[in-house]
Parts: C-alpha cells; structure tokens; sequence
C-alpha cells in the first residue's frame, strides 16, 4: 500500500444527491441561459435574415431540454466512476458549461453575432475536449456529450450564416 487511502463508497443517497445536483447544475445554466435570450427572441432575432436551414423556434426548447439532461448524466457519470484525471474532465465539463451560457448571453443579450460566432467555436472545441476526458473516465459519459457536440456544431454554423446574413 502506498500510503493513499481510498475514497469512502458512496451510498445511493450520495450517488442519486449527485445526480441531482449534476441536474440542478445544468437545468440552472438553461435557465440563465433562457433569461439572456427572453429580452432578445421574439423582438431582435425575429427580424434577423435566416438562412433556409433555420430550424422553427419552437424545436429549440424540446431539444436543448434533452441535451442539459443528457449533458447533466453524463457528468454524474463521469464524477461517479472516480477516475485518474477526472480533475481535468471536470475542469472541461465546467468550462463549456461556462461557454455555454456565454453564448447566450452574447448572441441574444449582447446581440453580437460575430462575437458568439467566436465563443461557439471556443464552446465546440471544449465539448470536444470534454468528450475525450469523459471517454477515458467512463466511455457512456464521453458518448452523452455527442449529440450536444452535433447541435452545437450545426448552431455554429448557423451562427455563422446569421452573421453572413446580418
């Protein structure tokens, strides 16, 4: 033995408390995220020129619901498995957390298309990040982040579109 203790086994009240926190943590982001775009999506966006592939308002909801839970899932899963390195996992996961909420807060409370351009492409590359620190720590967790890493990809070119347009 080298002198390190163990961690103490979680019961599964720890372990359901930390998903629920995981859950807390990113529904709270949507929801700061959501008051940043309120003041912005039915007066300033509505008048932006889209590009065609813009999707209908209403399929943004639905959608980034089910992505802050997968997003959220996956964090608990990769916190729970205790791995080496998870410091750094973590580190990523709350850095695009942080990104995340940058973006709304730029592009609809700022209203600056070309600047969240920017910090979309910094939230892509730190999913991106995230997902490989996840993989190694538990391969389902990297694998959550997938899909978010999709529809982040497809809004920034969106964004990128909208900054074309506009």
């Amino acid at each position: 033995m080298s002198g390190m203790t163990q961690p103490a086994p979680r019961t599964r009240f720890h372990e359901l408390a930390g998903l629920g926190g995981f859950i807390t943590l990113c529904l709270g982001i949507s929801a700061l995220g959501g008051f940043a775009t309120s003041s912005s999506v039915d007066t300033w966006y509505q008048t932006l020129e889209k590009p065609l592939f813009n999707p209908p308002d209403w399929i943004f909801a639905p959608v980034w619901t089910l992505l802050y839970l997968m997003i959220a899932v996956a964090g608990w899963r990769a916190w729970r498995s205790r791995a080496p390195g998870l410091r750094a996992g973590m580190t990523a996961y709350a850095m695009q957390l942080a990104l995340n909420l940058a973006w709304s807060v730029t592009f609809f409370g700022g209203r600056q298309i070309g600047a969240a351009l920017a910090v979309i492409v910094l939230l892509l590359l730190a999913i991106g990040l995230n997902f490989v620190l996840f993989r190694r720590a538990d391969r389902l967790a990297g694998w959550l982040l997938a899909p978010y890493a999709a529809w982040v990809a497809f809004a920034a070119v969106l964004n990128l579109a909208l900054w074309r347009l506009n």
